[in-house]
């Protein structure tokens, strides 16, 4: 026996060496931080333990991914994995693939000061065509020689500290080892999956960069939480934006200016605001917004939001920015639609972004996020702590698995009256969103309601009738609250879903959605006939309020009487850009589709060829889009500044 080594089962010496690896991670996030001390100021103990707690679940993570065919090899439940040779082979698997990940964690202690991000997944596409990618290797070695010893010593220590472990082989092998071994097998594979995902909860994504979110108060403090590894994983297939140059910074600003100034001397108007994000509330199923479908004779499945639509106002034609849920919050509350790729989860979520919650809070409004599923579910927790928002109140809050519905969360009805009580606690003024769950696959309702709502040929019908009794009864609570007559409400859809009309299993039909805005303590009614999106929600209240500061948001103000306004979304890569009567398909390179809506609702005729002056127009704002919100995204500007 080797001095200072020790026997343990198989499954023990795995775990042991997981556990040496989270140490080296966190030494090596603390390297990291210590390397770069100066670019995070000001982080007290409380928040650095949090940041470091925090990194377990990404170190965690991250290892699993490296470590999968390792793993797997020491998992298997049969004898040969015990022998010598399977496990030389075995252990260079595990020195090599750490040493990666290693090597990746040491070399942005030096190269973060130079991108003040975490290296990604486009480092590949970076430098893929580089010709003296060899010469810059080795300038890189000589420039930071410690870190080249500093790696040679942590895999000498490595493989040190390996082989002080030696595998117990156990000789009795009869059917109970087996069958026990078995269930190891399984166990540890789902434990690895989980890991990896960051969570067991059927609601729970795979935590991504924007989860580090969760454990910072600032978006820079991100890549501290973070690992290379788990960072260029996680963007593997992530879409790297390309800068762009179609205009001169003025003439673009002069086409489309995400940066909004004040136009009014009005003083500012402190109403308290509350976005209802209601789950899959395609328009087709509003009653009120197809007074023309089945010729006039549709009354659809949400008799109070179509009571509230006559006592709102409101826009003919208005349109989610994204196809999933993902893709609402940053749309809704910061203005920043998702392009190609949902914005959180791409290499761009650790930008420094503004939201209506920080500039709110900024005059003194408490601000509240409320989503009754697990806390962490769909990182809408680590959003909406970059957006600035102070509480957020989920399933944990609740505390009552009674009203559980057995898969997402809490049900809605519940739910609302919770989050309606907890509002009267807050002081005036406030700023709140709640995200419905229950109107989402498996549609069910609770069985006390079973029949009571119609179902209709989609099966997301029949909870969309419990849901919106659900806003009934908030409405019912709230108003008899002091605060609801200084109250704002603006209730919309995170995303249309399946449809069954013709009218509605289109391009246009497919993101239509209804954005209704209500104040009962004023006169805010009406119906317009405009273009209105997700991403123009946060400049549409905000000049509702008189609001009196420059603030960047890429949507424009809904009740301003411009008409150079549009709607854009993008899906699988495909440009939708709508603008007056018109709607216009684009690749990215070149336009593919151009459609009058008014008089083609059905989108049957494509005049691309037939209306070369409208194309040009909307090919202008096009390219003025992708131009601000590339070079923005890439030069992380998306603040009140011009772009550099």
């Amino acid at each position: 026996m080797r001095v200072g080594s020790v026997k343990m089962p198989i499954y023990g010496a795995l775990i042991a060496r997981f556990i040496f690896l989270l140490v080296l991670y966190s030494l090596l996030r603390l390297g990291f931080y210590l390397g770069n001390q100066s670019l995070f100021p000001n982080i007290s103990t409380s928040q650095f333990s949090s940041i470091f707690l925090g990194g377990i679940k990404f170190d965690l993570s991250a290892l699993l991914y490296i470590n999968i065919l390792y793993i797997l090899l020491q998992i298997l439940p049969f004898p040969f994995r015990y022998h010598v040779p399977y496990q030389k082979v075995a252990k260079w698997l595990f020195i090599v693939t750490n040493s990666v990940g290693i090597a990746a964690n040491l070399i942005d202690i030096a190269y973060y000061k130079f991108t003040l991000k975490r290296t990604t997944g486009t480092v590949f596409s970076q430098f893929i065509n580089e010709q003296n990618k060899w010469k810059l290797t080795v300038d890189f070695l000589l420039g930071y020689w410690y870190l080249l010893i500093l790696f040679i010593f942590l895999i000498y220590l490595f493989i040190r500290l390996y082989d002080c472990i030696r595998l117990k082989n156990p000789m009795k092998r009869n059917a109970r080892y087996y069958l026990s071994h078995t269930i190891l097998f399984f166990a540890f594979a789902y434990l690895t999956v989980v890991g990896m995902r960051g969570g067991w909860r059927h609601s729970t994504r795979p935590i991504t960069l924007s989860n580090a979110g969760e454990f910072v108060q600032s978006p820079n403090q991100m890549s501290i939480v973070l690992n290379t590894p788990f960072a260029i994983i996680r963007t593997l297939k992530a879409v790297s934006l390309k800068p762009v140059h179609y205009y001169d910074e003025a003439t673009l600003q002069g086409i489309y200016n995400p940066i909004h100034l004040p136009h009014d001397t009005a003083a500012f108007k402190p109403l308290n605001v509350v976005f209802l994000i209601i789950e899959s509330l395609g328009k087709e199923h509003v009653g009120a917004l197809n007074r023309d479908l089945a010729n006039g004779t549709y009354k659809g499945y949400t008799p109070f939001i179509d009571s509230l639509v006559e006592n709102s106002y409101t826009f003919t034609h208005t349109y989610a920015n994204g196809r999933k849920s993902i893709d609402a919050l940053p749309s809704i509350i910061s203005g920043i639609p998702s392009i190609r790729e949902p914005f959180v989860l791409s290499t761009y979520s650790g930008n420094k972004t503004t939201s209506i919650a920080k500039l709110l809070a900024d005059k003194g409004y408490e601000t509240a996020f409320f989503h009754g599923a697990p806390n962490g579910s769909m990182g809408f927790s680590s959003y909406t702590k970059l957006a600035g928002i102070e509480h957020y109140y989920g399933k944990t809050e609740y505390n009552n698995d009674a009203d559980f519905d057995g898969i997402w969360g809490i049900w809605d009805e519940p739910f609302m009256q919770f989050m309606a009580k907890t509002i009267n606690t807050f002081h005036q003024p406030f700023f709140t969103a709640f995200f419905s769950l229950s109107s989402h696959h498996p549609f069910k309702v609770p069985a006390k309601y079973a029949g009571k709502f119609p179902r209709g040929p989609l099966e997301v019908q029949e909870p969309m009738g419990y849901t919106d009794m659900a806003l009934r009864k908030f409405f019912e609570t709230a108003s008899r609250m002091p605060w609801f007559k200084q109250t704002l409400f603006v209730l919309c859809a995170d995303h249309a879903t399946v449809s069954y009309f013709p009218e509605y299993q289109t391009i246009p039909g497919a993101f239509s959605i209804p954005i209704l805005f209500y104040y009962p303590g004023g006169n805010l009614k009406g119906k317009v006939d405009k273009l209105v999106q997700q991403i123009d929600i946060m400049p549409s209240v905000l000049s509702y309020l008189h609001y009196d500061k420059p603030y960047f948001a890429f949507g424009f103000n809904a009740f301003s009487p411009q008409t150079d306004n549009f709607v854009i979304n993008n899906n699988d890569g495909t440009f939708s850009l709508y603008h007056g009567d018109y709607l216009l398909l684009n690749d990215g390179q070149v336009s593919t589709a151009l459609y009058n809506l008014k008089e083609d609702r059905l989108t049957k005729h494509n005049l691309i060829k037939d209306e070369p002056i409208v194309l040009a127009k909307m090919e202008t704002y096009l390219n003025a889009f992708i131009q601000q919100y590339n070079n923005r995204m890439i030069q992380d500007e998306l603040t009140d500044h011009p772009i550099k």
